[in-house]
């Protein structure tokens, strides 16, 4: 098989593991207050239950770090993700609050390995193609989100139960992402042979510090928005309960349609501009949902959020790679815990400062956070870098473009 042919599979496989974890992810937390229900968990048992979901994760990503030089990402990944689709099914098939707890547990550990690997992967491939592709993974997960929502949504009306609701996914999904998982391209089968995963390094995580930063505060946002879009606009803007289901929806979409062509601005205008111009979009964003005097203009601010936030993150992934290219498993690994550092902060931040003072004021909390990016966005263009914009031009030679025939970049 030639480097372009097993590249493209490489990149078509990892891309459908990032749709189905989109699924996967949206038909668990849509349909919280129907587990709620199932097994019964009450109002203040039920933070403690969502909360263990992320923890577990952050242990498991740090673990992965660990596990990947000994087996790969490629085999942790093939592992973890059908793990996680069988832990869905457990959600849905028990009966007693045990089993509730166990089966999220065991979510949480899955989840942590899988969001850990995937990343690993799209950051190695994007090194081998010379150019940026990590959007359009995330633009994958994007989508599976929309469909996994869109899935639940059926499930409700139809008053399916839970598991009713995810067998059909799980049957679908699980075969399918095994299969593709025979083409994942590890980094040792892309890159050098000799590379080796040698840690970050003296002083290596505090040069990962800001990009941590960043990530925690992008995830404090989108958490904001997935948590309290529809209580603020039904409660703070006056909306009908059926508008009010609608913000998250078109976040979604717009994240969509952001991360499909952020690639092309990051070839063509380096991550750092494209970073800085979705934070000024995505701060934009909040700020007119603070003020909005009505639903309609606080369904604006929200297609702004999706528009801003959905490039931070891909390529804070993307810049933890550049900035160690010879310990990229590892940076990523640890960049990965600040994912669930921030959703587990976002939400009670904003509804604690909702409660206290008004929740038009809270927006403004992940406003000024989300405009700490700007103060790093220069890690988002490191110098010396192994790939990024200044390789994709110079990197004719050495990367395989699939998308012309490996006729180069």
């Amino acid at each position: 098989m030639t480097a372009d042919v097993r590249l493209r599979r490489g990149r078509g496989s990892l891309g459908f593991s990032f749709f189905v974890q989109g699924v996967t992810f949206a038909l668990l937390v849509t349909r919280i207050p129907a587990i709620q229900d199932r097994y019964g968990i009450s109002d203040g048992l039920l933070p403690a239950f969502l909360a263990a979901v992320p923890i577990l994760a952050g242990a498991s990503s740090v673990a992965t770090e660990h596990l990947v030089k000994r087996v790969g990402a490629a085999t942790v990944l093939r592992w973890a993700q059908p793990l996680v689709l069988l832990a869905l099914l457990g959600v849905g098939a028990g009966t007693q609050m045990w089993h509730a707890a166990l089966a999220l547990g065991a979510f949480g550990l899955s989840v942590g390995a899988l969001d850990a690997s995937m990343n690993m992967l799209g950051v190695s491939l994007q090194r081998s193609y010379g150019r940026s592709i990590m959007l359009g993974f995330h633009a994958a997960y994007s989508l599976g989100g929309i469909v996994g929502a869109s899935a639940a949504w059926a499930g409700a009306h139809w008053h399916l139960s839970l598991f009713t609701s995810y067998l059909p996914a799980v049957v679908v999904l699980l075969p399918l992402a095994f299969h593709g998982s025979r083409f994942y391209v590890d980094r040792q089968d892309a890159e050098d042979q000799a590379a080796t995963e040698k840690g970050l390094g003296a002083g290596g995580f505090r040069l990962l510090l800001p990009l941590c930063l960043v990530m925690a505060c992008a995830y404090i946002g989108d958490s904001t928005v997935s948590n309290w879009s529809a209580k603020y606009l039904q409660d703070v803007l006056g909306s009908s309960e059926q508008l009010a289901t609608v913000p998250y929806n078109v976040y979604m979409v717009t994240t969509l349609i952001g991360r499909a062509v952020g690639d092309l601005g990051v070839r063509r205008f380096g991550a750092v501009a494209v970073v800085r111009i979705g934070t000024v979009v995505a701060a934009g964003g909040f700020a007119v949902v603070a003020a909005a005097p009505g639903a309609w203009t606080g369904m604006l601010g929200f297609t702004l959020l999706g528009i801003g936030l959905c490039v931070i993150v891909p390529q804070t992934f993307a810049a933890a790679g550049r900035l160690f290219p010879g310990a990229s498993d590892t940076a990523i690994a640890r960049l990965n815990i600040f994912n669930y550092v921030g959703f587990l902060i976002g939400s009670p931040l904003v509804g604690g400062i909702g409660d206290a003072w008004s929740y038009r004021g809270a927006m403004l909390v992940p406003m000024a956070l989300v405009l700490v990016t700007l103060f790093q966005a220069r890690s988002f263009g490191v110098e010396g870098a192994r790939y990024g914009v200044g390789h994709e031009r110079r990197a004719g030679d050495r990367a395989v473009d699939v998308g012309r025939g490996g006729n180069g970049v």
